[in-house]
């Protein structure tokens, strides 16, 4: 039996460099960021969910499951990744930006086959030179760690991943899978490498 891998798609930043804008709801090509990446995930999972800490009716227009970061205040995403880790029933978590809207539409089955055949704990992905610490596969029994990390303060989820045994996952065959939108100037960049 294959694993199930749920997904959630993390737009709960305040998204500072993008002059506070939602970033999940600007638009790349007349279409909100969010929606490439529901498009490239929805055909690779058992069921997708939203975290976003503002804005939520326009995330539920999208049809799926929207929830807040049970932590007050903003804390980056590791504290949408443990709000998800308490809600998914699947085998696997699959963890993802809303401003990458080119992920790779074999993410989630590669993910899983290099974290299964190391016997890892989770997996990241990797453009083939840096890992991609949002772009995670993760265990639901991970939880009871990342929430403790995050309670002792601490923020940066590589510091927290590398607790772990981690597999990490190359995309180096695609380049442009991890390209992420922070400003309006990047924005134009990539509609215009798109055209």
């Amino acid at each position: 039996m294959s694993s199930q891998v749920e997904a959630v798609i993390l737009a709960g930043g305040r998204a500072r460099r993008m002059g506070g804008e939602d970033k999940g709801l600007v638009e790349l090509k007349g279409q909100p960021m969010i929606r490439y990446a529901i498009d490239r995930l929805q055909p690779q999972t058992a069921d997708l969910m939203i975290n976003a800490n503002r804005n939520q009716q326009a995330y539920e227009a999208f049809g799926f499951p929207v929830f807040c970061d049970e932590q007050e205040g903003f804390h980056g995403p590791l504290s949408g990744m443990v709000s998800a880790l308490k809600r998914t029933k699947g085998d696997y978590l699959l963890t993802a930006p809303c401003d990458c809207p080119l992920l790779p539409t074999d993410l989630a089955s590669r993910m899983v086959a290099e974290l299964e055949s190391q016997g890892a704990d989770m997996a990241v992905a990797s453009d083939g030179e840096r890992h991609q610490p949002v772009v995670l596969l993760l265990k639901p029994e991970l939880l009871d760690s990342m929430q403790a990390f995050l309670d002792a303060g601490d923020r940066k989820i590589d510091l927290w991943y590398a607790q772990h045994k981690v597999a990490v996952v190359s995309f180096a065959d695609q380049p442009m899978a991890f390209v992420n939108v922070n400003t309006p100037e990047q924005i134009q960049q990539l509609a215009d490498s798109l055209a």
